[in-house]
């Protein structure tokens, strides 16, 4: 290890025999931590917490989703997911890997906002105790928040303890105060961060997320084992925070209805909109029960009364009671807006700060530590452009059908794939043009992906063999596709063909499209033994 020093100092132009240099090796690592990769190295420990706690939270609700999807098989049921990825449920791996969704999402957005405090409290409120309450606020209201539908012990946990660590953390680690701020490196640093936020500011819409897929994951080797390790896992933290009407499947009990006619009227109504009516003293998501002043329907989530009504108003809007109640007995609301904000802020800007440390630490052997900071900055903006880029629409102004002839022909399979989009914006026939079968087999994903979509809008009986040929692809992003096209196509006589996929799929995300498929087919849920 000295030796490797004894280089870098020589690059630096340092004698071992000087005394700065014979005080730059002496020194404990700490410090060249909090020199040059501080804050990144501050938010360590608050994603390392925030993935022991993630891991914990996503087992949990594997080991509940197992027991639910146990309950639903035994019912008679055609559970989603199947057995074949419901035995993976109490693998540690769903839960780590699943967990890591939290850790850089939630995980990355406490600690960037633990580390701001940090900041405030050192540098601008001199750490005053009297101003410490100031950042207690937020904190504190988050807490509330979290717990105001009652308490969520996991969700709390991240808002309780990565805060603490984050913030103990960046205070011992922080750099002391310099007497002279040097305003021009500062500023210099600040300058690419907010033309990046000006740069990104006009792609985020609904379309980003799958911009990024389609440009910048699914166009390499890398970003395609990305893209295919997120949809493998994604699927399992999903499931922690959904509420009732964002659950593919839900549980009822209707032992409470004593009324045996009204008892199978109201399963008729449930069971349109995905609950399943279990027997038994198991923990549902609805319990259904009638008082008989008023005749007035009682709708309770894990014992506790959420709404009531009365019977003829559920029968007669069930769409309007059921989304009530869902909305009513969700208490992950608040999380799942900061979840979306992590993802849009805390994400990048913790990818941001560690891409700086390390471009920083670089160039720190070889330049000073000023020059090393504008260069980190520098190479930051052109790396965040270079993700930029390829976001960059191929094309703008109306689309002529002409043009989508042409672009349908192009050499540059991105043209193709913005032909392919207007195709299924607009509702044209992908079979009008020439050759629209290559594009079904493409060697790149994102063509095969969006040709299958495209095929759900398409009315002509021949393109129907082409989408079941979809469903043999290799990747599960097409296969999911084709299986959204069956559902759009309204051809019931698929259900069959798609219960036989889902028996036989291994993939938890093609089986959840291939459920919508069939309900938007007019296939409900029965007993099926």
């Amino acid at each position: 290890m000295i030796r490797i020093i004894r280089v870098i100092c020589e690059i630096r132009g340092l004698k071992a025999s000087d005394a700065n240099a014979t005080k730059w090796i002496a020194s404990p690592p700490f410090a060249w931590l909090r020199t040059t990769c501080y804050p990144a190295t501050a938010l360590v420990p608050g994603l390392i917490a925030a993935q022991i706690l993630a891991t914990l939270q996503v087992y949990l609700s594997n080991a509940g989703l197992y027991h639910a999807l146990t309950v639903i098989n035994d019912a008679g049921y055609l559970a989603i997911p199947n057995q074949q990825v419901a035995n993976r449920l109490h693998g540690f791996g769903p839960a780590f890997f699943g967990g890591l969704f939290f850790t850089l999402s939630v995980g990355g957005g406490i600690s960037i906002l633990a580390f701001a405090a940090a900041w405030i409290w050192n540098r601008l409120f001199y750490r005053k105790k009297l101003l410490l309450p100031l950042l207690w606020l937020p904190w504190i209201g988050s807490l509330a928040e979290v717990n105001s539908r009652g308490f969520c012990p996991m969700v709390s946990s991240y808002f309780l303890v990565i805060p603490v660590v984050v913030f103990w953390v960046s205070l011992r680690w922080m750099p002391p105060q310099t007497r002279k701020p040097v305003w021009l490196t500062g500023l210099v640093q600040l300058i690419p961060i907010i033309l990046l936020v000006l740069l990104w500011l006009p792609q985020m819409g609904n379309r980003l997320f799958l911009d990024v897929r389609d440009n910048l994951l699914l166009s390499n080797t890398l970003g395609t084992k990305i893209n295919d390790f997120y949809y493998r896992y994604t699927l399992y933290p999903a499931e922690v925070f959904k509420s009732l009407d964002q659950k593919m499947l839900k549980t009822c009990s209707l032992e409470h209805i004593r009324n045996g006619p009204a008892r199978r009227l109201l399963e008729r109504k449930l069971l349109d909109h995905d609950y399943l009516r279990v027997r038994g003293d198991l923990e549902v998501d609805l319990e259904l029960g009638i008082r008989e002043v008023g005749n007035t329907l009682v709708f309770e989530n894990r014992g506790r009364p959420v709404l009531r009504t009365s019977q003829n108003d559920f029968l007669s809007r069930p769409d309007n009671t059921l989304r009530k109640f869902s909305l009513k007995s969700d208490r992950h609301a608040f999380f799942r807006g900061f979840v979306f904000f992590s993802i849009l802020i805390g994400f990048p800007v913790t990818l941001y700060l560690f891409l700086y440390a390390l471009f920083r630490s670089v160039l720190h052997i070889f330049l000073g530590l000023r020059i090393a900071s504008i260069g980190a900055s520098i190479l930051c903006f052109l790396a965040g452009i270079s993700f930029l880029i390829p976001l960059h629409p191929n094309k703008g102004g109306k689309i002529t059908p002409a043009d989508l002839t042409h672009d349908l022909k192009s050499g540059s399979w991105q043209e193709r794939v913005a032909a392919l989009k207007i195709i299924c914006e607009t509702g044209g026939e992908v079979a009008d043009f020439d050759g629209y079968q290559r594009m079904v087999t493409s060697p790149h994903i994102p063509e095969r992906y969006w040709s299958a979509k495209a095929l759900g809008v398409s009315r002509k009986p021949e393109t129907y063999r082409d989408i079941l040929s979809c469903l043999n692809d290799g990747h599960p992003n097409v296969v999911s596709m084709a299986f959204y096209a069956l559902g759009q196509r309204g051809d019931a006589r698929a259900v069959q063909r798609i219960i036989r996929e889902i028996n036989k799929s291994g993939d938890w995300y093609n089986q959840w499209y291939a459920y919508k498929a069939m309900r938007a087919l007019g296939w409900k849920q029965t007993r099926l033994k």
